[in-house]
């Protein structure tokens, strides 16, 4: 793309960003530097956009690949260790949350970044695109340069990691004799609030949930977290003047 074509289309464009890297970053400061650091490499490569994807898409991608690298860099690389974790939790029939406490958390902004703030970065990213900013599964995974099922599994476990993040205590254990297993219920909860799971699917997750006494209070905070991460407060709907002459001051 020509660089004066770039710099036309660049301020709106990096400004629709500034929510996308608030909720990476956690602060306005940390946000501020990343969404400039994301225009100076766009500049720097503004020659390599060939139009393929959108100009939202690839400043996504870059501003996704700026984070990483900052993450490994101070040593946050995503670990397999909190995975294997959070996965064991919610493979045990008995693991549920008090839901009570993961919704009041969720909406409470602070409570949510700093939830995502512990999260691996590339989970957190996943989480962040498709359901703060409404990016579809296909779209995420575009914007972090992985294939659609890696992309799928990075939003399944970054939102059972949020909640497990939300919930401070697990819940009691309690025993249900449903037939579907609950790892298999908890595994497509997933693509069921994406609307990817066909019929007979649905149906079958939807007899499990009405059956069983852990899996409903989790089903119940992923639609909470899930709900309160898209909903974009008032004080992150506007964009700070600093910030935008922050970034003109980088286009000029």
């Amino acid at each position: 793309m020509d660089p004066a074509d770039l710099r036309a289309e660049l301020p709106a464009a990096a400004m629709a960003l500034a929510p996308y890297a608030r909720m990476l970053a956690g602060s306005e400061h940390d946000a501020a530097d990343l969404l400039q650091d994301t225009v100076v490499r766009a500049l720097e490569k503004a020659a390599a956009f060939d139009g393929r994807s959108s100009l939202a898409t690839w400043l996504r991608r870059i501003m996704h690949n700026l984070w990483v690298d900052r993450m490994r860099a101070s040593r946050e690389d995503p670990s397999d260790d909190i995975v294997e974790l959070v996965e064991t939790r919610w493979r045990d029939d008995d693991y549920t949350v008090d839901a009570s406490v993961v919704v009041q958390r969720a909406e409470e902004r602070d409570d949510l970044l700093d939830a995502l703030a512990h999260m691996p970065a590339i989970y957190r990213t996943a989480v962040v695109l498709h359901d703060a900013q409404g990016l579809t599964s296909a779209e995420v995974a575009e914007a972090m340069g992985v294939g659609l099922p890696g992309a799928k599994q990075r939003i399944r476990r970054g939102r059972m990691m949020l909640v497990t993040q939300l919930a401070d205590a697990a819940a009691a254990p309690i025993r249900t004799g449903v037939p579907m297993r609950c790892w298999e219920a908890r595994s497509q909860v997933s693509d069921y609030l994406d609307g990817e799971l066909d019929a007979g699917g649905a149906r079958a997750l939807e007899s499990h949930l009405a059956g069983c006494r852990t899996c409903p209070p989790l089903y119940a905070s992923l639609v909470a977290t899930r709900t309160a991460i898209s909903a974009e407060p008032d004080p992150d709907s506007v964009v700070p003047p600093e910030l935008a002459a922050r970034i003109a001051r980088l286009l000029d």
